[in-house]
């Protein structure tokens, strides 16, 4: 079975001026998403679900998913306001959705099998999608999967980690699962930090730049969605009539591992990532793409 890979591709990009998901970075117009399809293509994912919202279909799959349809299977779900549990509606003046954990949950119909999770904005690296379809796939690699027996009978997921240090902008200030992680490489819990600057990080300073962050990049069974049907109807209760309030993807999971629902592996990878968060991020990370391909890493041309 070839695992799906899950983008979450709803977000507009409000800082950064536009729909950064339709910008081109590659140097034959390439943009972000295209690099993790084709990542996840020669890993071995078999299908791709993309998480939008309806006011862009259109735009997305002719100027995006058009391109992918003959290298991968193509489907979609949609993020909105008022995908909502039955009875639930949201609050009057509220604009945006609820968040990376709402939007895996919008497309919960749509997977029926082994996926991962990553957001549209991020460049993860080949090695991040190895990372993912080794756990995914059977027998792809030595390491515990989700097909194996596990030490207790629930369900076994795992994340991709990144250095902090790694995945700062030059440009202004990040948000960050900061995690904590046991001696037996499994995830005790993610942290959201906001308001991280470059200037943070560093010897003595707020942050030493080794913490492992959360990039939201993960390896999930449809087994998630059984508590995270029920977490985000305690959100909504909670904090469903605040006008800004986001359930996050990090912090369900890392509930349920406190709740001793799940358990996590960290995955480090070798992997470089980048991310266009402001505007100002976006030469440097063509920069970066154009030496990936004159190192041999990508083709000059991806589809």
């Amino acid at each position: 079975m070839h695992p799906t890979l899950l983008v979450l591709a709803a977000g507009m990009g409000s800082r950064y001026g536009g729909l950064k998901q339709l910008d081109p970075v590659g140097p034959s117009g390439e943009t972000i998403l295209d690099y993790a399809v084709f990542d996840a293509i020669r890993a071995g994912f078999g299908r791709v679900v993309f998480v939008i919202r309806r006011e862009f279909e259109d735009a997305f799959r002719s100027q995006v998913a058009a391109k992918y349809a003959d290298r991968i299977a193509v489907d979609y779900a949609f993020q909105a306001l008022d995908a909502l549990p039955a009875g639930c509606v949201p609050p009057a003046g509220r604009e945006k959705p609820w968040g990376t954990g709402h939007a895996v949950w919008c497309a919960r119909d749509a997977l029926k099998g082994p996926f991962a999770v990553i957001g549209a904005d991020d460049f993860f690296g080949r090695d991040a999608f190895v990372q993912l379809a080794g756990f995914l796939t059977p027998g792809a690699d030595a390491a515990e999967s989700a097909f194996r027996t596990p030490h207790t009978a629930i369900p076994h997921y795992a994340m991709v980690g990144y250095g902090l240090a790694n995945t700062l902008s030059e440009n202004g200030a990040v948000a960050r699962g900061v995690c904590t992680v046991g001696p037996d490489g499994r995830l005790q819990v993610v942290v959201e930090n906001t308001g991280i600057l470059r200037s943070d990080v560093g010897p003595g300073l707020k942050y030493s730049g080794d913490e492992t962050v959360s990039m939201n990049c993960w390896a999930f069974t449809p087994a998630l969605f059984a508590a995270l049907d029920r977490q985000f109807a305690a959100f909504l209760e909670a904090r469903g009539a605040e006008l800004k309030s986001e359930f996050y993807l990090p912090e369900a999971v890392s509930a349920q591992i406190a709740a001793g629902e799940a358990t996590v592996e960290v995955r480090p990878t070798t992997a470089s990532w980048f991310g266009v968060t402001y505007r100002d991020d976006k030469p440097r990370v063509q920069a970066a793409l154009a030496a990936l391909v004159t190192a041999g890493e990508y083709p000059a041309k991806l589809f």
